[in-house]
This record gives structure tokens, sequence and C-alpha cells, in this order.
């Protein structure tokens, strides 16, 4: 299979027959060994390299992005700077490379690419006015060199004006098909991609189906990359729902939301405003999509709960049509799910009005950048007598799957938002869930942690108003 794409300003064309040769894998083998490989899992950034996008107003960006997750084949069309490809052609250092020579920041080194990289991307993020601390979050430094890169993130200079580094237009994926790695355009090639190839995975960002073929050496028939499917990124905000292509990454959507509007109201989800920093780095949420999160169906996931306690549904699509599906009942047991062997999420849709107030909390060893013990996610509206209208208590970490609190939920129905209601859903709780012991955490710290959200939800500073 013949791979073209655009590598720091040079056409690339080479083969790329296996799928689980991932991009960083050939760019170190073809001599770039800027870019390094720190754990192939996309928890250091010392593999970053940037591709060329739009954003949600359609300007223009550089992306970074982990290149040990993206199969090599599935960079077919991409236009992408690895840090070879930074300083200008005759050699000259970048202004971000100038910096960071000038405030020391680099030790070992070994980091100091990835960093690079996405600084790169974010000295020419449109409309940049301050630094964003997540444009480096997930760059990782073991050699306690932080201060000084982060120095040179709050010190970026806007670009010159004579500086045409940013590409005028940004990509459109096309077709791409071979034995073993297709991306079709259209559902009728992705319906007859799956049927010519028996066992053939669909992946959408890689950020979970890339780390088992690099770390666990797992390999599959085929893989058929859903990143050029039109119908997987929409995106659509009306008085009833609102809808978000399976397809869309991660950024994009939280971009979206933040830009799109209906009347006079912002796309504002809290509950989603909450989960995103807390959703690994910006380095993953750049690729990964909430299709992908929700069809890996891992009851640690970070999104379920989230889309639990929104009502979220779903729509999923196969050769025989489409079908809509409530979230609650998608998750069948253990990484099972309702999609039959040949149907894929097309879209997540969030009925609206929203609940009045939403929280998210996440448990786990690190406050950023790290898989939950336990989360939970919850809603509430109340009735002008504050009494409950409607309460959603949705969890994951505490059984095979993601789970809702439904009895629990019930039983609060027209009660008091008070102390005793908040006791006797506590009582009804204690039986919810099946946890486990693992190295994150016993069964009984995570069923503790099932009760003490749900008192933190109602005791937490701000929750007043929801109090009283």
């Amino acid at each position: 299979m013949a791979v073209s794409f655009v590598l720091n300003g040079e056409r690339i064309e080479i083969d790329g027959g296996d799928p689980h040769v991932t991009l960083l894998q050939w760019l170190r083998a073809s001599g770039r060994t800027g870019s390094k490989e720190g754990c192939a899992e996309g928890e250091c950034g010392a593999c970053a390299v940037a591709l060329v996008r739009r954003d949600a107003r359609g300007r223009v960006r550089f992306e970074s992005v982990n290149s040990c997750l993206i199969p090599l084949a599935a960079a077919a069309g991409q236009t992408i700077v690895s840090v070879e490809g930074v300083a200008a052609p005759d050699g000259s250092l970048h202004p971000v490379q100038r910096a960071m020579v000038a405030s020391g920041g680099s030790q070992c080194g070994y980091c100091t690419p990835g960093f690079v990289v996405s600084l790169f991307c974010e000295y020419y993020r449109p409309g940049r006015l301050d630094f964003d601390p997540e444009s480096i979050g997930g760059n990782l430094c073991r050699c306690t060199g932080y201060r000084p890169i982060a120095d040179v993130a709050r010190a970026l200079p806007a670009p010159a004006a004579e500086d045409r580094r940013l590409p005028a237009t940004a990509p459109v994926l096309g077709a791409v098909e071979s034995a073993r790695f297709a991306r079709p355009t259209t559902f009728e090639g992705l319906w007859r991609c799956l049927a010519e190839r028996p066992g053939a995975i669909p992946i959408a960002g890689g950020t979970d189906l890339m780390v088992y073929a690099n770390q666990k050496h797992q390999r599959f028939p085929a893989l058929i990359s859903l990143e050029a499917l039109p119908a997987l990124r929409v995106f659509t905000i009306d008085d009833a729902e609102i809808v978000i292509g399976a397809g869309l990454n991660l950024s994009e959507i939280e971009e979206r939301l933040g830009h799109e509007a209906v009347g006079d109201a912002a796309g504002d989800v809290p509950l989603l405003a909450q989960l995103w920093p807390l959703f690994s780095s910006r380095l993953i949420r750049n690729r990964a999509t909430l299709g992908g999160n929700l069809a890996t169906a891992s009851p640690i996931g970070d999104s379920p709960p989230v889309l639990l306690a929104l009502d979220a549904e779903v729509t999923l699509a196969g050769p025989e049509g489409e079908r809509r599906l409530p979230l609650s009942q998608f998750f069948l047991g253990y990484r099972k799910t309702a999609l039959s062997p040949s149907e894929i999420i097309v879209s997540v849709h969030l009925p609206r009005p929203l609940p009045a107030v939403q929280r998210f909390y996440k448990v786990s060893k690190r406050v950023l950048d790290d898989i939950s013990t336990v989360a939970a996610a919850f809603a509430l509206d109340l009735t002008a007598d504050r009494r409950v209208q409607r309460l959603r208590l949705a969890y994951g970490g505490v059984a095979a799957t993601p789970v809702r609190a439904l009895a629990a939920e019930a039983l609060a129905i027209g009660r008091p938002w008070n102390r005793e209601t908040v006791a006797a859903i506590l009582a009804e709780l204690a039986q919810l869930g099946s946890p486990i012991d693992d190295h994150r955490g016993s069964a009984a710290y995570r069923r503790a942690m099932i009760g003490r959200l749900l008192e933190k939800f109602f005791v937490e500073p701000g929750g007043e108003t929801v109090r009283r």
C-alpha cells in the first residue's frame, strides 16, 4: 500500500502495508530520530508531531498529537511537521527553539523535541492572547526542568507578519484502501470494507487501540479508519438537543460547545467543561473521540458517567440502517456493548434543556492525566419549592460497566433536597455496583467513594444555592 503525505514541506511516498507500524516508528526508522519513544501509550509527549487542522471557526491551525498512536497508514493525505521541520530550511532556529535555548529549557534533552513541537503549535494558535497551560500539559519532563519550559510558553511572542509557516488550507482526507488498512469516505464504502475484511477493527483516534498494538503486541486482521466519514463529524445545537458526531475529537467538541449558540445562549455543557481538563492531556484529546471512548466500553472510561448523567442517546449505523438507543442500554457487560459486529456509533445526542446543576468528580492517583479509580457525574433539577424534580447519579469504576443508580434516583423524586434525602439516597447507594480490588484502589475504597462523592456534591462550596 502506497502512503503519501507531506512531512516538513516534503512530499513523502512510502509503503504502509502493516497497519501496526506507527508514524513514530517510521520516523525513527527513516533517520528522523528527533521524535522519541518514551512510553508508547500517549503519556509522555516525547513523540509529539504537528498536524494541520481547522478549528471550530474554520481557521487553519497546527495541532500537536502523539505520533506513537497514529498508524503510519493513517498519515495518508496529512500535512505533518516533526521536530526536524520546526527550524527554517536554512537551519536558522524557530523563535520557540531560540527561547528554549535562552531559558535553559532542556536538561537531559529526551523530552525536549516533544515540548518544542507542542510550543510550536501554541505559537501559531489562532487568536492566541495568552498562555494555555494545557498546550504542554501532555509533555512530561523527567528532570524537573519544567519551570524554564513553562517560562518559554508564557513569553511566546506573536508570529511575525512575514511568518508564513502556517499553511493557508488544511488537508481534506480522502479514501485509502489496502488489504489490511482502509479509510472509506462513505457508509457504503465502510460496509463494503468491513464485509471484505472479516475481523477488521474500526479505529477512530487510536488512543486506546494503538496502545494494545504497541504494548501488548496485539495484532488485528485489518484496521478500518473512521476518520474521513463526514457523517461522524456533525455538530448541531437546537432547542431539542445537542448532536455531537462520534468522529469529532474531544478538542473539537470543546471548541464547538464554546463557539456554537442557540439564540443568545452558548452551547455550554458544564459536565463536559468539567470533564475535559481531567480527560488525559490535550495531545490525547486532539485525537480521542467520544465514539471511541464509548465503543471501548471501559468501566473506568471518563465520558460514560458524564453522558449517562445527561440522559444521552447514541445513534448506531450498520448495513441494515440506523437505530437510536439510550446510552443506559448501550453497555451490556465488561467491554461489551449493544453494537453488532457491523455497526458503528454515528453520533451522541444530549436532550435539552440540560439539568440546572451538573458536577463531575474523578478520583485518581494524580489530579491530571491519570486513569480513574472512581468517576461520578451528578445532575439535578429542583422544583420551585426545592424538591427533587430530576436527579441523575452515574458512576464509573464501581462495576463491570458504567452504571446509573436508577433506584436511588427514583427514591429522591419529589423529596426536599436536604440532608435527610441525601441520607436515604446513601443507604440505597450502598447496594450499587460490584467494586473490585486492584492496584488503583480496594473494593472497600471504591464503595466508600460512591457515597462520599454524593456527599461532596451536596456540601461543596457553591452548593448553597442548590440546598436552600
